[in-house]
């Protein structure tokens, strides 16, 4: 490009200008070429160093067709060019993640070759027709499935969108179903009118000809000529067997063949000579129609040739996105989301905004070891199998349960634009970037990564890496100079969207001229691109910062107790390579470490102690960030299952109680009904004893004397409804703060009264660490110990009253009493979330939970504020719910949850 400018302003001659644009334009269109093919070549190999077509290896295993898992495997998943085809394939992924259960491929087979035999002008044969018919009838299934989804939610729209424009061949499918019978492999003869004559002409022919043959062959073996009748075919004609020696029974016979013995020969008689030229020459006639209906329907898939390319490209595109949803449940994914200049993410911190901010990725490679293993292409019945098995055993995995590999985050905010990350050997520094690297890959392919929340990510037109040894003997590169080379092509393609790794910055020479040189390419290249990571072991990079806010440092992590790498990445920290303390960790002798710890404080004993005294420091004050955290998620363990397991005694008592309670009441009642009908037993013998020794005159004092024993009975053993002398207390009880009661809905417990009563009727009362809000209909007073002995008698009557009532009706307390519901807490079993849902769908799920719902139980309904539409929906189904006693709002800060009491 520099000489062809240098060339235009050195020949200033007017006659020749023309000539010169021309070549001005010329050069300039070669130059493109060659850039653009420079970058497709640099692309090509930086996929290679990420390991791209591993992680297609891995979709590969998902893939629902032949051609799909073929594709995949050879590394060909799609890669957006711009951010609206990647914005267009997540959306995909998506859409798929979402379905219950993934679509039927079933049919499917990749028909390319035999649309392109058809091309070439090749006949084709029965099977090859047959599979372009299942391929059109199961991508028409296909189509419909998606259909039918995209009708109850519009989020699965973006896989129906694949099928747009499609032609599915409805005629040509026809057409081959009208003219061959697939299972059996056949032309019908309803095909062509010639064909149908022809089969009818030969199908007479046959039997005439079967006829006289049998006819034959029957004589024969009358005359001895033979065993048994024998009638078969030899060189394409029907014949009879006979034996040689009766050869004359058959004058003028033509021999067609003998037996291996010579005993036998096979004849075709005078007779039928006619008969099987005819079926020779029908046969032929048949072969040829069948021949030209395989090439009418051949040269009917060939002028579809485009049609049915297209479709096989959708069909290909939808497996695609099927297999892509199915590899993000298998590794437990998040969707990333693009950021750009006009969006900026908030930062956990609440501070800063980050182009890039992604936290505990992990490396889908070295995560594959602890998932699950992978197979090859499986059928529709396996893969619903293995889909539903990913929806429902993985779940929600975190990723922290995982002990390889380490997850890391990677935060990188807007104005950033060089990261330098430092480190030990073995620390992770290059995965690391190689992790970034795949990640920004992975996102413009559609893909969900192997990460915790939503992860955010630029999109990069480029992404280039410079990673490990590019010595080349036959192009007499060394080390050094290999890099050299390939880092000067990719500053020559590199644009402002663009991601470049550099593994090793300046590595490989003399370290004055490796920093120098380092600092003069990321000056360069942080102007020119989107965003730069390198590692290195050069301390002086990562001095950058203090004179650049475009530089960012990271370190990886070291543990200098164990004197091994935690490969965790402190953002914002520089790194020491450590090789002095993994050389003594790997056995090294002593006094070649000491000897060289001299020679380090001796070259640089400033920045030595600067740096270890910044990294120690760093650490420390990470250290006692994670043990605060720590302590503080321990405590706030500790009391959550403190008061869970307080909850669960409590509840288990009162359940244990109550069956007791149960069963000693039942067994009071069963013995006062027993003493009752005993003593009006002995009333009644009594009576009929005196009866009849007594005169007329004393029956009716007899009488009077039996019905007063009976109503005293009957009076001692009834329950009165008047107001007792508790309930009367009851009735004028004032509760008042700090106050002790006893509380029936916890089982009569002693509760204490922490708010006064409201104009609800209800009160607060603490049990124990519960407070809970019980009506005061369910609040007594604590039986005072100076009740006078009327008193208590009259308490015993009442108890013994309610036991008689018990025994009508054990199931029912009281028609007056309103149901307790006992503590209303909120748990998930009883909790359905609305949130996200349409109205119909979240009007289906709370049915669904009122109904499943036990009974005298409450229901909390979270459908949070948002238009409002949910909730008003769900609130005029409880309106209306025959089960729903009443709802109220969880508390008077939440609107957005409504609890609903069950009967």
């Amino acid at each position: 490009m520099e000489l062809c400018n240098l060339f235009f302003i050195t020949t200033p001659v007017k006659s020749t200008f023309p000539n010169l644009k021309s070549r001005s334009v010329k050069c300039s269109a070669e130059t493109t070429t060659h850039r653009l093919k420079l970058a497709e070549s640099l692309q090509d190999e930086t996929l290679k160093i990420l390991e791209w077509p591993s992680v297609c290896n891995q979709v590969s295993a998902f893939t629902s067709t032949t051609m799909g898992f073929s594709a995949a495997r050879d590394g060909l998943l799609p890669i957006g060019r711009s951010p609206e085809e990647t914005r267009r394939l997540l959306d995909q992924t998506s859409a798929a993640f979402a379905l219950y259960l993934p679509p039927d491929f079933s049919g499917i087979e990749d028909v390319s070759e035999i649309v392109e035999s058809s091309v070439a002008g090749q006949l084709l044969s029965i099977r090859e027709i047959c599979a372009v018919k299942r391929t059109l009838r199961s991508a028409r299934e296909l189509f419909e499935q998606l259909t039918k989804s995209s009708l109850q939610s519009e989020r699965y729209y973006p896989l129906l969108e694949i099928f747009q424009n499609c032609h599915f061949l409805t005629d040509l499918k026809k057409k081959i179903e009208f003219c061959i019978d697939c299972k059996l492999s056949t032309i019908l003869d309803r095909a062509s009118e010639d064909l149908e004559i022809i089969r009818s002409e030969r199908k007479e022919n046959m039997e005439s000809l079967d006829c006289l043959l049998k006819e034959v062959s029957t004589k024969i073996f009358l005359a001895g000529g033979i065993d048994r009748p024998i009638v078969t075919k030899r060189r394409s004609r029907m014949c009879v067997a006979i034996r040689a020696s009766h050869k004359s029974l058959l004058p003028s016979g033509v021999v067609l063949n003998v037996s291996s013995s010579g005993a036998t020969y096979f004849m075709e008689p005078k007779e039928a000579v006619d008969l099987n030229n005819m079926e020779v020459r029908l046969l032929n006639a048949e072969r040829a129609e069948e021949q030209a209906i395989l090439g009418l329907l051949s040269s009917e898939i060939a002028q579809s040739e485009s049609e049915i390319k297209y479709l096989l490209g959708r069909v290909l595109e939808a497996d695609f996105a099927i297999a892509r949803a199915a590899h993000a449940r298998w590794m437990n994914g998040v969707c990333p989301v693009l950021s750009s200049s006009g969006f900026k993410n908030v930062g956990l911190s609440g501070s800063g905004s980050f182009s890039i901010d992604i936290e505990g990725i992990q490396h889908p490679l070295l995560l594959e070891a602890s998932l699950k293993s992978l197979s090859g292409p499986t059928s529709k019945t396996s893969n619903s199998v293995i889909w539903c098995e990913l929806n429902g055993t993985i779940g929600h995995m975190s990723s922290d349960s995982l002990p390889f590999p380490v997850p890391i985050d990677i935060k990188v905010e807007h104005e950033t634009r060089v990261v330098v990350i430092s480190g030990p050997n073995t620390g992770g520094k290059t995965a690391s970037m190689k992790t970034l690297g795949l990640a920004s890959i992975m996102l413009k392919a559609g893909m969900y990564l192997p990460a915790r929340n939503h992860a955010t990510l630029p999109w990069f037109d480029f992404i280039l890496a410079d990673i490990g040894d590019h010595q080349s003997l036959e192009q007499s590169l060394s080390t050094f100079s290999g890099h050299l080379t390939r880092i000067c092509k990719m500053l020559e393609v590199t644009t402002k969207q663009s991601l470049i790794l550099i593994d090793e910055i300046g590595s490989g020479t003399d370290p004055s001229e490796g920093v120098a040189l380092s600092t003069s390419i990321l000056e360069y290249v942080k102007d020119r691109v989107n965003l730069a990571v390198t590692t290195t072991h050069y301390a002086d990079l990562s001095l950058l910062k203090e004179k650049d806010p475009q530089y960012e440092n990271a370190a990886m992590e070291f543990s200098l107790e164990t004197l091994q790498p935690t490969y965790r990445i402190l953002w914002g920290s520089t790194g020491e390579s450590n090789a002095l303390s993994i050389a003594k960790s790997i056995g090294f002798d002593e006094k070649i470490v000491g000897r060289a710890q001299t020679w380090v404080k001796r070259l640089m004993p400033d920045k030595a102690e600067k740096r270890r005294g910044l990294l120690f420091q760093s650490l420390m004050e990470e250290k006692n960030r994670l043990e605060v955290q720590a302590k503080r998620a321990a405590h706030i363990y500790s009391n959550t299952m403190n008061l869970y397991h307080e909850i669960r005694d409590e509840a288990d008592d009162l359940a244990r109680r109550e069956e007791a309670l149960k069963a000693k009441e039942t067994q009071n009642i069963q013995r006062e009904v027993i003493t009752v009908k005993s003593r009006l037993q002995t009333i009644v013998d009594d009576f009929e004893a005196q009866v009849k020794t007594a005169g007329i005159d004393q029956l009716n004092a007899l009488l009077k004397e039996s019905e007063s024993a009976i109503a005293s009975v009957i009076e001692a053993h009834s329950y009165a409804e008047e107001s007792s002398v508790t309930e009367a207390k009851n009735s004028s009880l004032t509760l008042k703060l700090g106050e002790q009661v006893l509380v029936s809905g916890l089982g009569n417990k002693l509760a204490t009264i922490v708010e006064a009563p409201g104009t609800d009727g209800t009160a607060l009362v603490q049990y124990g660490k519960i407070r809970v809000r019980v009506n005061l209909s369910s609040i007594r007073a604590v039986p005072s110990s100076d009740m006078t002995p009327a008193e208590n008698s009259q308490l015993n009557f009442k108890k013994q009253g309610r036991r008689i009532r018990s025994l009508k009706n054990l199931s029912e307390a009281s028609n007056s009493k309103e149901v307790s519901y006992g503590l209303v807490l909120q748990t998930s079993k009883n909790t359905v979330d609305l949130r996200g849902m349409r109205v119909e769908e979240a009007s289906h799920h709370l049915n669904l939970a009122i109904s499943t719902n036990g009974s005298n139980s409450v229901l909390f309904i979270i459908h949070g504020m948002g238009t409002g539409v949910v909730k008003e929906s769900a609130q005029q189904i409880l309106r209306k719910h025959p089960r729903v006693v009443k709802f109220e709002q969880e508390s008077p800060t939440n609107y957005g949850c409504t609890v609903a009491y069950i009967k």
